[in-house]
This record gives structure tokens, sequence and C-alpha cells, in this order.
């Protein structure tokens, strides 16, 4: 390599090497030459004769063809040295990336790792229940140890199956063949047949639906009802010669049963012309307001468990035994099968072999990246990177601390046989496991899961935040929730008149609503009250305010009770005809109230039911539901965050834009960014340099062809002096 700051001596050293190979004595150069007229023309008189003009008509026309200098190798040569620190800054930048690439490796680890743990910080995994019946074509099960449920072993005859109820229409020529304007109001309730009364069900609202000249064809009122998703679904059949509208209700249930009235433009609203041929009422004579027909009736389940007859609307059963729903299938009057719940022993150890999984693979990514390997003489490529290794650290760390807050007796890893190993790794011992599990199988839970644990059974566990932290904290109760309402101030008057005292103006919850009641003469009160409760309910303005009320009845005195709970929550009459008659001259209001009261000694935020600690201590983001119970000291609620929870915590900070690793690889593409500059800076420079060298030694070849050509000059005369002495 020729240093790049010797190409003076370089020229200097070529020359002398030049002249001195041709001439074997050298003080024949400090000869004058004689003047001498040559072919090119030029003339060359005396030692100090320029000798760059010898010559001068055989230019060169490419570097070395006149001197035989490789102007090219020598430059490559040099630039080779000047390029070394682009190939430093070459290999570092690879090195940033394999970092990049390092991070985003460990990454999708934690990902996959946060995956896990958020999946088991429920506590669902940890508390499963097996229901198995004897008979899975009869029905089938789940149970759920957070609702109550426990093991045990019941006998199940499955009598009848729910249904839902099916009516229909005459039959129309065309599903074009128009049916009639006005309105369609659906209701739900029970018919009894033998009193021949049909009581509306006050769980569900009345239903309406526009029916105009837009939509008044068979086809349209079909659409109109599907459209209108009230619980309803109509369909059309072709018999053969007419078209039908059947009509079904899509829940399950005698107290699910249709009630259909019409509101018909002829003015007529009961006869069988017009859109009142939709009209159903159960306990109307037919022609006059029950003109559909009923098709299937319905009815609700029916089954025996352990000699108790139970009835339920739903063939799916949730509240008959203690956490466990039934799903029945069929009938099996006669069979009665055997349904046994038991812990799921094996769910809870795939889910222990699946955190201990969960965290080896994380933590042999980890170990990847940053350890030493003796074996291949090799380091990770984060080996010695403070945020792995801090990483590695914190998550061994939340494993080694014992858990705070669980209200039972197991709060580490070690007790159910789960230890570190050597290498950092976790090693499970399946015998300990089971152990615990027939010792202590509640509280495994809490081991891994977020769980919150009151004393008292009407003050449950509502939610918590990332600011709470384990403990067990103290529950006072300074004032109960309530909810709105409006006691009227009279007896009710059970007849209800068109246009005359059927409307009721009503606000619930700051959301205003006008009723129409149904004419006629109420039964009873009761019944009166389940006629008021399915209008208000069913009024567009509270369904979509998410409001809803609740009316009933004491010695004929209507209350309506909005169902909310706390200082939201209201009822007042503001007019309707029949507001005096149903309500009389100054019904009571009451206005809700929030709960009240303390957790952990510090004053708490009350909304409806719902108590929620104050910020700036320990329980800060606790909430908890007080269902009630009496004024005072409420006993405590044990806070835990189990494993899971924790690391799923902890994964998701290392993981957020602005975490340890987001910062890293910042810092890392910033370099990669420096890098590049510096590298473009760098190559425009080594440009430049080139072409000075190039330069420079492009003039030396010019100096040396045309000493090359003095040399030649030179020989022609001393060989023609030669010839002349001889």
């Amino acid at each position: 390599m020729i240093p790049p700051d010797s190409s003076f001596e370089i020229k200097r050293f070529v020359i002398r090497f030049r002249l001195k190979s041709d001439y074997k004595d050298s003080s024949e150069l400090n000869k004058p030459v004689p003047d001498r007229q040559q072919a090119s023309g030029r003339v060359v008189n005396g030692t100090n004769r320029t000798l760059t003009s010898i010559g001068g008509d055989m230019g060169i026309s490419a570097a070395g063809i006149g001197s035989n200098l490789d102007v090219d190798g020598i430059v490559s040569q040099l630039m080779a040295v000047e390029r070394q620190p682009l190939t430093l800054l070459a290999k570092r930048e690879t090195d940033y990336q394999a970092k990049l690439s390092a991070y985003g490796t460990l990454k999708g680890a934690l990902a996959s790792f946060q995956t896990v743990m958020k999946g088991m910080a429920d506590g669902t995994k940890f508390q499963a229940l097996t229901a198995s019946p004897g008979d899975a074509s009869i029905l089938t099960a789940t149970a759920n140890a957070a609702n109550k449920a426990v093991p045990g072993s019941y006998s199940i005859e499955v009598q009848q199956l729910a249904q839902q109820q099916k009516i229909r229409s005459d039959g129309f020529a065309s599903t074009a063949s128009v049916v009639g304007s006005g309105t369609l109001t659906i209701q739900y309730g029970s018919y009894d047949s033998g009193s021949n009364s049909f009581t509306l069900n006050s769980a569900k609202p009345a239903q309406t639906v526009v029916i105009d000249p837009s939509n008044n064809t068979l086809a349209g009122v079909r659409d109109a009802i599907n459209t209108a998703n009230i619980g309803v679904s109509a369909t059309i059949i072709n018999d053969g010669t007419s078209n039908r509208l059947v009509l079904t209700a899509k829940d399950t249930g005698a107290a699910s049963s249709i009630k259909i009235t019409t509101a018909d433009s002829d003015g007529v609203n009961l006869d069988a012309a017009g859109l009142s041929r939709l009209a159903f009422d159960p306990t109307a004579a037919a022609g006059s307001g029950k003109n559909l027909t009923e098709v299937q009736a319905a009815q609700d389940a029916k089954l025996v468990i352990d000699g108790i007859a139970i009835s339920k609307g739903s063939n799916i059963v949730t509240d008959a035994i203690e956490g466990v729903t039934l799903n029945l299938l069929k009938s099996s009057i006669g069979t009665p099968t055997t349904l046994a719940v038991a812990r799921d022993s094996a769910g809870i150890k795939a889910s222990v072999e699946a955190f201990v999984k969960s965290y080896n693979n994380v933590n042999q990514t980890l170990s990847d990246l940053s350890s030493y390997n003796a074996a291949a003489k090799k380091g990770g490529i984060l080996q010695g990177d403070s945020a792995a290794l801090s990483i590695q650290i914190r998550i061994r760390a939340t494993l080694s601390v014992a858990v705070g807050g669980v209200s039972g007796g197991i709060d580490s890893l070690s007790q159910i046989g789960v230890a570190f190993q050597k290498d950092g790794s976790l090693a499970l011992d399946s015998t300990k496991l089971q152990t615990a599990l027939d010792n202590g199988f509640d509280g495994i839970a809490g081991l891994f899961a977020v769980r919150g644990t009151p004393t008292d059974s009407l003050v449950s566990y509502g939610g918590a935040t990332n600011k709470t932290a384990a403990g067990n904290y103290a529950v006072a109760v300074t004032q109960l929730a309530a909810q709105g309402s409006l006691i009227g101030s009279q007896v009710a008057g059970l007849g209800i008149i068109a246009g005359v005292n059927d409307q009721l103006n009503i606000n619930v919850d700051g959301v205003a609503v006008s009723v129409t009641l149904a004419a006629g003469t109420y039964a009873s009160a009761d019944a009166l009250a389940a006629e008021v409760q399915s209008k208000l309910n069913g009024a567009a303005g509270l369904m979509g305010a998410g409001s809803s009320a609740v009316v009933s009845q004491a010695a004929g005195v209507l209350s309506i009770t909005s169902a909310r709970y706390g200082s939201a929550s209201s009822v007042t009459v503001t007019g309707g005809n029949g507001a005096a008659g149903l309500m009389g001259a100054s019904p009571a209001s009451a206005a809700g109230v929030d709960v009240a009261g303390t957790i952990n000694g510090v004053a708490a935020t009350g909304t409806g039911q719902t108590l929620a600690a104050a910020t700036g201590n320990a329980a800060e983001g606790l909430r908890l539901t007080i269902n009630g119970g009496a004024l005072g000291v409420r006993g405590t609620i044990s806070f835990s965050r189990g494993y899971a929870d924790q690391l799923n915590t902890l994964a998701a900070d290392l993981l957020t834009s602005d975490g340890i690793i987001a910062s890293r690889t910042d810092g890392i593409n910033a370099s990669i960014k420096d890098i590049d500059r510096r590298q473009e800076d760098f190559t425009r420079r080594l440009e430049g340099i080139e072409a000075r060298y190039r330069a420079q030694f492009t003039a030396l070849d010019t100096m040396l062809s045309s000493l090359n050509q003095t040399s030649q000059f030179f020989e022609q005369q001393l060989a023609s002096l030669q010839q002349n002495k001889s």
C-alpha cells in the first residue's frame, strides 16, 4: 500500500528511476542537448529547456499508455486505504441492524407471553369444574366455581322442553296483497286458557311497528316486523293456494306468548278487514280481535332435579343448580340421567403447565439473545445490553416475591411445586401440584389471577385498576343507594277510555316519554300496572337511553320506580290526560341517592351502588358494589394480584410505545440514521479525494511519457555520435 500523502514522492521516484535506467552514466544527463530539428518540428537546445515540450505532438490519450505507469492500480490502492473508515461505519450499522432484529424477536416473545398471562389473569382457568351428564343426548352442562358451583351428583329428568309461540294469518292472494295501514303493538305475557286471561310479562316491554302505504303489503309487513327487531320474526308460507304470514316469538316460555293490538287506519281495530286482520288477543273472540290462528303454543321447560319439580321459560337453565348451566336437548320422562359436577384437576394442571412453558419460552429467548455461549465461544447479540438484562431481572423478580393480599394459604409458586432451576427456567413437580390441588383447590386461582374477596355477602368485588395495591381493606357504609321513585296519591282507576284518560307523560332518569294505554277495564291493579310498565319500557326514548322502570301497586296505588340507582335516577309525572286518574293529583316523587362510605378508612366516591376507593391511597381504583345491608362496618375485602396478572401488566409496560424496548429501538434507529448520514458525507469526500489522486497521477503519467520521449531522443543522438566517431 502507498500512503495517501506520498503522491509527490512517487512522482520523484518514478522520474529518477526512469532516467537512471536509460543511462549507464547519469552524468550524461548534465550534458547540453544540441540544437536539432526533429520530425515534430520541435527544437530542444541546452540543459535548461523544458523536458515536457519534447515529443509534445505525441499526446497520451489514456493513463499509463506512454509511461507504463499503473495509474488505476495506484489510485485503487490509495482509495482502499481512504475507504477504511467507511467499512468500519458499515460494520457498525450491521451490528445495529442485528440488535434491531434481536429486539424484534424479543418483542414477539414478550407479546406471546403477555397473551398467555392475560388469559390466566381472570382466574376462571384455575377454578374450573366439570359437569358430566350420564346421557349427553338429554342435556349438556357447564359449571363455574366463581358462581358458587360445588362438586356433587344430581338426578335430572326432563319432562318437557320449552318452546316459542307461533301464530299465522289467513291466506292472501300474493305477497304483494295490501294488508292495511296503521300500527301494530306487540306485547308479551302468559295466557291462561282456564280463566281466559292474559297476564303481561313485566320484564318485556311493549313494541310498536308502524305500517304505512310504503310497507302495507304482506311482504312489506313481514319486512317491517323483521327490521324492527322486536322479539318476533315474520315469514311468509305459501300453502299452494294462498300466502300466510307466520309470526314466531324469538323467546321460548309461557311468559313469552304474544298479544297483538292494532290501530287500524280504517278506524276499526278488531274486525277482519284492513290491518286489524293481524290483531291477536287470545282472550277475544275469533274475528273480533283474535284474527290470527295459533300454530304452536308457548310453553315452559319442565324438569325434576333430585325430586324437585322445576319450570323454566328456556331450555338453557342457569338458576336451578347454583353455578351450573343446563342445556336441555330432549325429554326423558321416566328415564332420569345423572349429572356429576367435579373439580377439573386436569384443566388446572394444564393451566399451570402452560404458565411454566410460557415463562420458559420468554426466558430462553432472553438467554439466547444476551448470554455467552461457551461452547460456540460466541456471545448473544444483546450480550451486555442493559435493557435486555433489566427485562430479564424484572420478570424473574416478579416470581420471586410472594403474592400479597391472598386470603387463602397459597401465596408462592413453590407451594404448588413450581421452582426456579440453575439456568433461570421454571420446573413443575406434578406430585406437589396434585397435593396442593387436593388441599387448597380454591386458593390456586389467587396465586395467578387478580381477585377481590369480600367478607360480607352483600358486598361484591367490581374491579380494580393498575394502581390498586394488593392488601386487605376495611369497608364501611354510611348511606345505601336508592332508586328514584314516584308513588301515587290515590287508588288508580281501572277503566281506561281511548282519548279520555289513556295517556301518561312521564320523565324517567331525565328522559321524557309519553305512553298510550290500551282501552278497557282492567281486571286488577296488577294488570293495569303491567300495562303501564309494558308501554313505558317499550317507549323508544327510554330504550335508546338504556333506562327502564318497574311499575307496581300496593292497595291499588301505583308506584313507578326507576331501575337505576343513584343521583341520576328519578321519576316524575309531566302530564297526560290519564295522569290524575292513574297517579292522583299530588303523587310523591323521591330522587335517587348514591351509596356513601369508606374503603381503607378513606371516604370513597359513590355512583349508584358502586363505591370507588379514593385516589392517593393503596386501594385506589378498587370498586365495590353494595347490594343493600346495614349501615356501618361491612367487613373487609382481600385484594390480590396473582403472578399472571402481574406479568401481564409488566409485559404490557415493556411493550408500550414509551417502554424500555421502544426507547432502546428508537435510540438504535437514531444511531443508524446518523451512520447513514456520515456514510453519505464520507462518500462525497472520497469522490473528491479520488478525483485529486487521478489528477495528480495523470500529470505524473504525462511527465513520464515526455521523459520517455526525451530518453529516446538522447539515445538517437548518442547513436549518431558513435557512428560519426567510428
